[in-house]
């Protein structure tokens, strides 16, 4: 089923229902991390988003980063952990309690940063370890944390 949320919120409205993710943590050679500044509410995320009914979790990692980022390729595809959040509330007043399955892998190719669209606005490269962006989900600093304490001293292609 397409547009599985669009689906699910006519049913439901704004209340809270669980919802599963995939995430990428998308690095280049110099080890950043690609971002986008959301066009929800104009800060900076990871790429990723929610599972359609019938996908699997890299399916739906590779689908979000493309429809996100046009990126089409990905090497080295690692499951990097889950993380779920509480009462968590977007812009438009949805509330959900997320299920994010993160994975980290490399740009297969070169990214176009020039790439927006409704749900990016713009594309860059961070490093982590000196974050310079404000995060559209305040939980993603944990990631940050155990991804800079397990992953940043790793060969990167």
């Amino acid at each position: 089923m397409a547009d599985y949320i669009k689906w699910l919120r006519s049913k439901v409205g704004h209340e809270t229902v669980f919802l599963n993710f995939s995430v990428g943590i998308i690095r280049n050679k110099e080890g950043k991390v690609l971002m986008n500044r959301r066009g929800d509410s104009n800060l900076w995320g990871f790429i990723g988003g929610c599972m359609e009914l019938g996908e699997d979790f890299e399916e739906t990692l590779r689908r979000e980063i493309y429809e996100e980022t046009g990126l089409k390729q990905l090497l080295n595809i690692e499951k990097f952990g889950t993380y779920t959040w509480s009462d968590f509330v977007y812009p438009n007043g949805d509330q959900a309690q997320p299920i994010e399955h993160w994975f980290v892998c490399d740009a297969g190719a070169e990214v176009d940063l020039t790439y927006t669209d409704e749900e990016t606005l713009e594309l860059r490269w961070i490093d982590l370890a000196h974050l310079d962006v404000t995060l559209f989900n305040k939980n993603h600093l944990k990631v940050i944390e155990d991804y800079n304490n397990n992953y940043v001293h790793k060969k990167i292609i």
